[in-house]
């Protein structure tokens, strides 16, 4: 009778090997039907599938070579003339780049309390370089959740080619409005908002790109009170690289006498008492480009003054507007809008930049700062002879509110903004030499030049060394 051979140790360890292979193939799938087991890296997130960083499937129906090539930088051009930025630079970013979270790391712990609004979002447009407007539709589509974007409302401001916008209608959500003469920021954002049929409005520029989970803190804050508006933290978009750049979250904005926008750091005694850097900041100002309203509290308070003309001064008239009748302004650490920041702009003002600004920021000091618009005055003479139409309609605007008067303002909003002491200054004339500095009329406008003195016994002498000397 033959013995069975037993086998050999050898056999043993293949066979275990063998097993030990299968099971580890079958690990992650028996792991993940485990009552109670943790998601590993790979499993899906109901925030990742909201917010995809790779994009999602445009339609066939845009070609996006074929609109952008028919604008692109050409070798031999100076690639800042048209746009006041790098062209050659930003056509090579792709209109769908990926770029860092820049938010604090609690903000992807934040949960969404209760179901958010849709918002209409407003760009107005005005000869805006191809690639960046297509990144910032790009970005819209691929960060925020469908279900949040009523409709993307692209109001073109009399470009000189219609197809700036028109081609890219074929995009989801997006619609065209076009002016029939050239109207400016502040007229065109009216016309979107009054088109818009979301009961929230979302308004952005024509050359951002919006970061991860951008707009739901917004909506949020906006949802639990109608009377905010609030604006994210806008990190810089570099205009000669375009490489995308984090903004320090510990910002504010401000401005000086003159009605000169400013960031300025929080103070220390804010610091201090903020325990949650994730926190809300409320702000005496916002930059104007990118902020997100209530748009029935928009309406209610006026939406904007559409005698300003073209650009500069409206976030000034806005922001004392919402406080000053009611409302708050905040920025959000937790919704991060990447902007190109220019030097200049790119386009001409029919008035000139210096006049269209005075006239802005003329009515809005006349309407809302009450006496202290002395101190503008003071630190912008040419101002005081320049025309800024009529002002009736605002003055009962600001009545029919009820708003509080400026000085409430600076006592409760922005006490860190200094009331100048009048006795460190008094009237008088600056002189050099035999000429005086005044102001004259030239072809309707004023402005300043170098006269003889007529003489006077208070005058301000600028010596040959640079210092101003009372006599």
């Amino acid at each position: 009778m033959r013995r069975v051979r037993r086998a050999g140790p050898l056999l043993l360890v293949l066979a275990a090997a063998a097993a030990a292979a299968l099971l580890c193939s079958l690990w992650p799938e028996l792991r993940r039907q485990m009552p109670g087991a943790e998601p590993g890296p790979h499993a899906a997130d109901h925030r990742s599938r909201e917010l995809p960083e790779e994009p999602d499937e445009q339609p066939e129906a845009f070609d996006e070579r074929g609109y952008l090539a028919g604008k692109r930088w050409r070798r031999g051009e100076d690639p800042y003339r048209r746009h006041a930025f790098n062209q050659r630079e930003s056509g090579r970013v792709p209109s769908t780049r990926t770029i860092h979270d820049t938010r604090h790391y609690r903000c992807s712990l934040q949960t969404w309390e209760g179901e958010l609004p849709p918002t209409s979002i407003i760009i107005t447009v005005h000869n805006e370089e191809r690639a960046a407007l297509l990144r910032t539709i790009r970005s819209l589509l691929n960060r925020t959740p469908a279900y949040l974007i009523h409709e993307i409302i692209l109001v073109d401001d009399f470009s000189q080619d219609p197809a700036d916008c028109q081609l890219l209608t074929v995009l989801p959500k997006v619609k065209s409005l076009r002016n029939q003469q050239r109207e400016g920021l502040i007229r065109s954002r009216v016309r979107g908002a009054d088109a818009a049929t979301a009961g929230i409005l979302t308004f952005l520029d024509s050359h951002c790109e919006v970061n991860r989970d951008w707009l739901l803190p917004l909506l949020q804050r906006v949802a639990q009170d109608p009377s905010r508006v609030v604006s994210p933290v806008i990190d810089i978009i570099n205009m000669d690289t375009f490489a995308y750049v984090a903004a320090s979250p510990d910002l504010r904005g401000g401005f000086d006498w003159s009605l000169h926008f400013k960031w300025e750091p929080l103070s220390e005694e804010v610091r201090v008492a903020r325990t949650d850097p994730i926190a809300p900041i409320r702000t005496p100002v916002i930059a104007g480009g990118l902020f997100v309203i209530n748009k029935a509290w928009f309406n209610h308070l006026g939406s904007y003054d559409t005698e300003m003309e073209i650009w500069g001064g409206e976030n000034f008239e806005l922001s004392f507007r919402v406080w000053m009748c009611g409302g708050s302004l905040e920025i959000l650490p937790c919704s991060r809008v990447g902007h190109v920041f220019r030097r200049k702009h790119p386009y001409l003002f029919p008035n000139g930049n210096a006049n269209t600004y005075i006239r802005n920021t003329r009515r809005t000091v006349e309407v809302w700062m009450d006496d202290f618009k002395r101190f503008y005055y003071a630190a912008r003479p040419p101002a005081k002879g320049q025309p800024y139409g009529d002002i009736q309609s605002r003055l009962k605007l600001k009545m029919d509110l009820k708003c509080k008067p400026f000085r409430w303002y600076l006592e409760h909003v922005y006490p860190e903004l200094r009331i100048p002491d009048e006795t460190d200054a008094a009237p008088g004339v600056i002189q050099q030499r035999q000429d005086c500095v005044e102001t004259v009329r030239d072809r309707g406008s004023l402005t300043m030049a170098l006269r003889p003195c007529l003489g006077s016994s208070n005058q301000v002498n600028q010596g040959n060394a640079g210092e101003g000397r009372r006599r």
